[in-house]
């Protein structure tokens, strides 16, 4: 498969992981519309949404709060927007949930992809 995010995942592909479990991985957009924007994907390769079974689709909800929560901390700001393209779209086609802070205050990056992984990466 040449799926650039199954590429991510497997390893093949080098990404500024923010959070990782069995079934989902969260990395920086290497090219963000905002400071601070995080990919969500699932694993397993899902083309669209309606592939999605309901264990999965409340995994990445739980996440999704999780890594919501540590953005607008890390990076104070009080807005988050969550963004899920679907058909024609959707670039990568795979299955992938937008985390967007401050989308609705700022209209463009102000910082660097590694500054901000600098600021947000897991405390390990």
């Amino acid at each position: 498969m040449d799926c650039i995010f199954c590429k991510i995942v497997n390893g093949e592909i080098p990404s500024k992981k923010i959070y990782e479990d069995e079934k989902v991985i969260a990395f920086m957009d290497i090219n963000p519309s905002i400071d601070g924007h995080v990919l969500l994907v699932p694993k397993k390769h899902y083309t669209d949404y309606k592939e999605l079974d309901d264990e999965i689709i409340l995994h990445m909800n739980i996440i999704k709060k999780e890594i919501a929560d540590r953005l607008m901390e890390k990076l104070k700001v009080k807005a988050i927007t969550f963004s899920m393209n679907y058909g024609d779209s959707q670039i990568v086609k795979h299955v992938h949930l937008h985390l967007l802070p401050n989308l609705i205050i700022k209209s463009k990056p102000e910082m660097t992809v590694d500054e901000v992984y600098n600021i947000i990466k897991p405390e390990n």
